[in-house]
């Protein structure tokens, strides 16, 4: 297994790797961010969600497919932040596909639709699921009526706080009632 630790960027012991039978050796080449494309797609192909895990943290051209699976899978842990936060993670369609989603942490990837319009953010800052709240108390689509009441509740206060559409005037009377230095 240290010869593919050691050869992570040697195309040769990767396609040995990625195409072994043994899991452990797929998911060492997984870990490698130079895989080729073929090699990406064979992997992105497994039944191992630890392959896919690790294609997702370690790989820049992981397929959309891949990083949602792996969101899907893990919730609101470390490995789905990090899948969310690829730069191939999809964000057109979002707000249609999960807006209404059963789940708080789908609902909250509706936030990161270009096209999630103003009055879906706001809805979206009174949702039961906290890290819902924070996200669109977070964003510029906010209405400001509703931004000044998050910068009220504790919860939403420091997403709200940190909104790039909070005027200047009042993100400076929020630095001076938090008593940060000028």
């Amino acid at each position: 297994m240290e010869w593919v630790r050691d050869g992570l960027a040697d195309p040769e012991v990767l396609r040995r790797a990625a195409a072994s039978a043994h899991p452990l050796l797929r998911r060492a080449a997984a870990q490698s961010p130079h895989l080729p494309p073929d090699l990406v797609s064979l992997l992105a192909r497994t039944d191992d969600p630890l392959v896919e895990d690790l294609l997702g943290v370690h790989h820049p051209d992981t397929p959309e497919e891949v990083l949602m699976r792996v969101y899907a899978r893990l919730g609101g842990t470390f490995s789905a932040w990090m899948a969310e936060t690829h730069p191939r993670f999809p964000r057109e369609g979002l707000a249609a596909r999960y807006a209404d989603h059963p789940d708080g942490n789908y609902r909250r990837l509706a936030v990161r639709d270009p096209a999630a319009t103003p009055a879906l953010i706001e809805r979206l800052s009174h949702d039961p699921a906290v890290w819902t709240r924070q996200a669109a108390a977070n964003d510029p689509r906010l209405l400001l009526h509703r931004l000044r009441e998050a910068l009220h509740a504790p919860e939403l206060a420091s997403s709200a706080g940190a909104n790039p559409a909070l005027p200047e005037d009042e993100m400076a009377a929020v630095l001076n009632r938090a008593k940060v230095p000028a």
